[in-house]
């Protein structure tokens, strides 16, 4: 295809759910870049938390990190070869990291490369001579040099797989933080039936968890949410009581993926001995919580925090729904998919609490 000289873009400049569409130049690729146009971007939360003003990105940017792209230049640089040592080829349908690393800063050399100093993280990038076209709401998305690249199997599915450069790869990041491995009777509670927490169902069904219950106040994500492996679901008020809260000796594990931290006392209540709290939806400032550190020590919690992932927790997400994907109805979850044109008018008051994610196709 004729390599064009601008690209159509949604810039964010700050202005809380304003968007502009703009023509981008694109510029000239280094050679350990290269240019992807971009054939779906799903809206992430986060997304939608940073045009509301809810968090800080630098300005003017390009969002949209959920992203997959059609190969269409790579520089002389660029690694040939993707996370799986598949070649690359102009035309080849890829999925990438949603940080850029440079692999040997002080946070690469100790396994957080999605903490890299020198990192491109795309959807999150203010406008400069390197970055300005680093987001997936643009036709095109210039990928910078450290991107680990991932080519998609033949006939992926926008619906399936635009989510995973995001929501399914932080999932195997979340699961993967867990020490307590999965038995016959093992449970564990996900907080949040959304997007991710349907997600981390699935993930959870598919590694042999036990039981597995999602928590959500709307009723149609908990009904999903048993589509998607969930063994039950309860609203906040049902499972914070006890007789639904504390089977026995308590919860193995619970993922707090919705962000609500009202959720995150009775989750800890709700642990065994020995259990574990991973929070992943909080992803923007919150009011602080009381934590005894006396219940962590004497009941032996483990609390870890999850942002982002690992390049392998992207290459694990690809392969989950390559090999399961088809056991979850994944498609179901990209309601709607728009132009560029159309998305400032659909997001300026918020998505419907029911819509796990829609797309765009520039």
């Amino acid at each position: 295809m004729t390599r064009p000289s601008h690209s159509k873009a949604l810039v964010y400049s700050g202005l809380h759910g304003k968007l502009e569409l703009r023509e981008v130049p694109i510029p000239v690729l280094k050679a350990d870049q290269a240019l992807v146009r971009v054939r779906g971007c799903t809206l992430c939360g986060s997304d939608l938390h940073s045009l509301h003003g809810r968090r800080q990105v630098p300005t003017p940017t390009i969002l949209g990190h959920e992203i997959v792209g059609e190969m269409v230049e790579m520089g002389e640089r660029f690694p040939p070869f993707d996370m799986q040592n598949k070649q690359l080829r102009l035309g080849d349908q890829v999925t990438w990291a949603i940080v850029a690393n440079c692999g040997s800063c002080f946070y690469c050399r100790r396994g957080l490369e999605q903490k890299c100093e020198r990192a491109c993280k795309y959807g999150h990038m203010g406008f400069d001579s390197q970055h300005e076209l680093s987001g997936g709401l643009a036709e095109y998305c210039v990928l910078a040099p450290g991107t680990k690249t991932l080519k998609l199997p033949d006939g992926a599915r926008l619906e399936v797989y635009t989510p995973a450069s995001c929501a399914t790869a932080t999932i195997m990041a979340a699961l993967d933080a867990l020490m307590i491995p999965p038995t016959d009777s093992s449970d564990i509670v996900m907080i949040g039936a959304g997007m991710l927490g349907l997600t981390a169902c699935a993930v959870a069904k598919t590694c042999g968890w036990k039981r597995i219950v999602a928590i959500d106040p709307v009723e149609e994500k908990r009904k999903l949410s048993l589509r998607f492996g969930a063994t039950h679901a309860f609203s906040p008020e049902e499972w914070t009581a006890d007789f639904v809260r504390n089977p026995g000796f308590g919860c193995d594990a619970v993922i707090e993926l919705s962000g609500a931290c009202s959720m995150i006392i009775p989750a800890i209540e709700s642990l065994r001995i020995g259990g574990q709290l991973v929070l992943v939806g909080a992803v923007f400032p919150v009011s602080p919580i009381s934590i005894l550190p006396e219940q962590v020590i004497r009941r032996q919690l483990t609390l870890r925090g999850i942002h982002n992932y690992r390049p392998d927790h992207l290459l694990t997400a690809v392969k989950f729904l390559a090999e399961s994907g088809n056991d979850f109805p994944f498609a179901e979850l990209v309601t709607s998919w728009h132009a560029l044109a159309e998305i400032e008018t659909l997001v300026q008051d918020g998505l419907p609490a029911s819509v796990a994610r829609i797309g765009v196709k520039p």
